[in-house]
């Protein structure tokens, strides 16, 4: 298999989150957050609001990565850094997957 495994992360917004403006958020972005991305270029991320639709989690954050250990390295810096210490978020589950894994398991069914 030689796709990139895709990580759900389910994660749910603090008030300490809720309470910076807007302003404040995409400076968190900007010099928290990417940097460390930016250490783990091999692990591509999506950002999707759920709030309105379950109680359950307020945003479910995509990684697609190539490397299981570079997505562990980045969710261990994440945890490290003040969107898991502050808190900010909190992971509600991280749900690994593979994207049509079906299909490799039926070419090597018919080898």
């Amino acid at each position: 298999m030689s796709q990139p495994m895709t990580f759900f992360a389910l994660m749910r917004a603090h008030p300490n989150w809720l309470r910076l403006s807007r302003p404040e958020r995409r400076r968190f972005e900007q010099e928290t957050l990417k940097p460390i991305y930016a250490r783990y270029p091999g692990v591509k991320m999506r950002w999707f609001d759920a709030e309105a639709f379950t109680a359950r989690c307020s945003d479910v954050a995509m990684f697609e990565a190539a490397s299981v250990k570079e997505f562990y390295f980045l969710i261990d810096a994440l945890r490290d850094s003040p969107l898991m210490t502050e808190p900010y978020f909190e992971f509600v589950d991280i749900i690994p997957a593979v994207e049509d894994g079906f299909l490799d398991y039926d070419a090597q069914l018919a080898r």
